[in-house]
């Protein structure tokens, strides 16, 4: 375990028997909990990243107050990379199937699931568990807290309902579908949506833009705000800088982390007290939207038009 002043940072090396299924993650325990109970993010990382690919944002919670779970999604995680390169199309085609994607929500339920059994657990405020992704990880977050698909008729129950908000971070869309309301328009949980206005995904058969977060954001139901930087690349939100001048990354890491900060802070607040408190940051170069929750009407419409299959695909960056 790594130990600041303010927090520990724990690995774990879970194994999940029913799955057959490694499930390793890392924690970052506030030293907060030994006096009560504090929030939980339970994180899921981007394709070929692990659960040491945004430690940026675990320190930063943690050292206020805030704990969270970063959960490594084994087979599409770094390991994909490895190997020879002339397969990295078939890395990305079996990282993004449909089984993949049904594993890696599985993944954060079962973690959930054994963090709140451990010793852990009594200091975890039940009514604030959110769950955060970046990428592949946002189109997992999404349909741990109620994206639906249907598959051979049936409609996949992959929501856990103990989850009380979402960070998407980067939200990818879901890849052969046009119209997100019958997938997302459901959801009804507080979620901040964050990208940049260079967030663009290129990944062979993925494709995506600033342009489908904000059809994502449009299309979701639920109290939701969108945070759009006016600088940044795809990968500015990982621990790794690749195409970003040190500057940009810098300037982008800490304006999510004080932005997720007080959204995660302001989440026993009223809607627009809610609102209030991310606008109040003024962070440079940030544009700000807010919606407030779908009408019932609209949420119904859409609850009856996903019992139609999609052809699309459940999971992908």
């Amino acid at each position: 375990a790594t130990v600041s002043s303010s927090y520990r940072e724990i690995t774990l090396g879970w194994f999940d028997a029913s799955r057959k299924r490694n499930v390793p993650a890392r924690l970052f325990w506030p030293n907060s909990a030994r006096q009560g109970v504090v929030p939980l993010v339970l994180f899921s990382h981007g394709i070929g990243s692990s659960d040491d690919g945004y430690t940026h944002l675990g320190r930063y919670w943690a050292s206020h107050g805030i704990a969270s779970l970063h959960v490594r999604h084994v087979g599409s995680d770094r390991s994909m990379w490895e190997g020879n390169p002339l397969q990295v199309v078939q890395q990305i085609e079996r990282a993004t199937s449909d089984m993949e994607a049904i594993a890696r929500a599985a993944d954060l339920r079962w973690a959930l699931d054994h963090v709140l059994a451990e010793r852990y657990g009594a200091h975890i405020d039940l009514t604030r568990i959110v769950v955060a992704g970046h990428s592949y990880g946002a189109n997992t977050a999404m349909l741990a807290v109620g994206a639906r698909v249907v598959r051979d008729g049936q409609v996949l129950q992959l929501a856990d309902a103990r989850i009380a908000a979402g960070i998407l971070i980067s939200a990818p869309p879901f890849y052969g579908d046009s119209d997100f309301a019958p997938i997302v328009g459901g959801i009804e949980i507080p979620t901040l949506h964050v990208t940049t206005t260079e967030d663009v995904i290129r990944l062979p058969g993925f494709g995506s833009g600033v342009a489908d977060r904000e059809k994502i954001f449009d299309a979701m139901g639920g109290d939701k705000t969108l945070a759009i930087f006016d600088r940044g690349s795809h990968n500015v939100f990982t621990d790794r800088r690749y195409f970003d001048t040190l500057e940009v990354a810098d300037s982008v890491k800490a304006s999510t982390q004080r932005l997720t900060l007080a959204f995660l802070q302001s989440l026993n607040s009223r809607r627009g007290g809610r609102f209030a408190a991310l606008a109040a940051l003024k962070e440079s170069g940030l544009v700000m939207r807010r919606a407030v929750a779908a009408s019932p009407q609209v949420v119904a419409a859409n609850s009856q038009r996903i019992a139609q299959p999609l052809p699309m695909r459940i999971g992908g960056p």
